[in-house]
């Protein structure tokens, strides 16, 4: 039987493979392409069943615009979705038109990062949760009604609010009324971009075991983007790290956490904060630069130019994504040379 701390043997729901998105540069009055920024660059990442994929790294790395791409928010340049329908067919959303996606739009559901931005103003909470019902399925309004009620029960709030507006609430009201939208249809998928980085600290919490209690009732898998890796840590059995396109780690959290294999992953975890300091304070890596141009990616590894470890294979070889222990991926070519730090150490 495959336990919900065995992310490996588990099946997966969702699966990229080479999922690349270029956006044209385009100058001139005629819009003449002049360059492409490399949002995702041969993006391969499996996401099993019941399971939740944390996704970290710097902004710019293209976390968003994977999660986009995921929801057909993006048409992928190239590179293949494939997701496991509920009859257990493998369906490649990239290759699908609007027409073709519209079975699987109420499957795969978005938790917008910004409370406040993503509810309209002008409508009720019936309106905001309920409009999925209505689209989507045609249900009338007292079915709608009684729908809505059941959500917002379930995310934390009081049916009778369903009458109110969005400025009546709270950011982490909000918030709950978000993740309500989202579960309106039953999803299989939730993609959380950044759902918790606009709350308050003593908000982050509630929300968090909120998503985590719903998980665990509705069979829920989550993508769960995030910059914070103390958050992640927290909910996600396996963690994928990009860095400018490109994922460049993979593994699961706990041993990812004790002995990450990339520079890259080993500077994100000295920024950690830790929950017990001891006498021993822990070096915070600092980085040198910024996060590489995604139009002017730099050859070799795209992370050299900041790596304290890069020689001079690195400036000229792509390192492939290549396992380095069971579980663990690493995209560098001395991933199982280093002896990298992790959190506590």
């Amino acid at each position: 039987m495959v336990t919900a701390t065995d992310p490996r043997q588990a099946t997966a729901l969702l699966e990229t493979r080479g999922l690349t998105k270029h956006f044209p540069i385009r100058q001139g009055l005629f819009g003449r392409t002049v360059g492409q920024v490399k949002a995702l660059d041969g993006i391969d990442l499996r996401i099993a069943g019941g399971q939740t994929v944390g996704l970290v790294g710097e902004s710019g790395c293209g976390k968003s615009t994977l999660g986009r791409c995921l929801l057909r928010v993006h048409q992928p340049t190239a590179g293949e979705i494939l997701y496991r329908a509920p009859d257990g067919t493998p369906v490649d959303l990239a290759a699908l038109d609007e027409q073709g996606l519209k079975p699987y739009r109420s499957q795969i559901r978005l938790i917008f990062q910004d409370p406040y931005s993503s509810l309209n103003p002008r409508m009720t909470l019936l309106q905001i949760v309920g409009e999925p019902l209505k689209v989507n399925l045609g249900l009338a309004r007292p079915e709608i009604e009684e729908r809505v009620a059941e959500l917002l029960r379930r995310v934390g709030l009081r049916p009778e609010y369903m009458h109110r507006y969005p400025n009546a609430f709270s950011g982490g009201q909000r918030q709950r009324v978000g993740i309500a939208r989202a579960l309106a249809l039953s999803p299989r998928l939730v993609v959380a971009d950044e759902a918790v980085s606009a709350l308050d600290v003593s908000v982050r919490a509630q929300i968090l075991n909120l998503l985590k209690d719903l998980q665990e009732e509705s069979e829920l898998t989550y993508l769960f983007i995030s910059h914070d890796l103390g958050v992640v840590e927290y909910m996600a059995d396996e963690i994928a790290v990009m860095y400018v396109g490109r994922v460049v780690e993979t593994g699961e959290t706990d041993a990812l956490y004790a002995r990450p294999l990339h520079p890259y992953t080993e500077a994100l975890l000295s920024a950690v904060p830790d929950p017990a300091p001891s006498s021993r304070r822990r070096e915070r890596i600092v980085l040198r630069g910024e996060v590489a141009d995604p139009s002017r990616v730099p050859s070799g590894c795209p992370f050299h130019p900041r790596c304290f470890y890069a020689q001079d294979r690195c400036k000229t070889e792509v390192p492939a994504l290549r396992e380095i222990a069971p579980g663990r991926t690493a995209a560098c070519h001395f991933a199982d040379q280093l002896q990298l730090r992790g959190v506590g150490e």
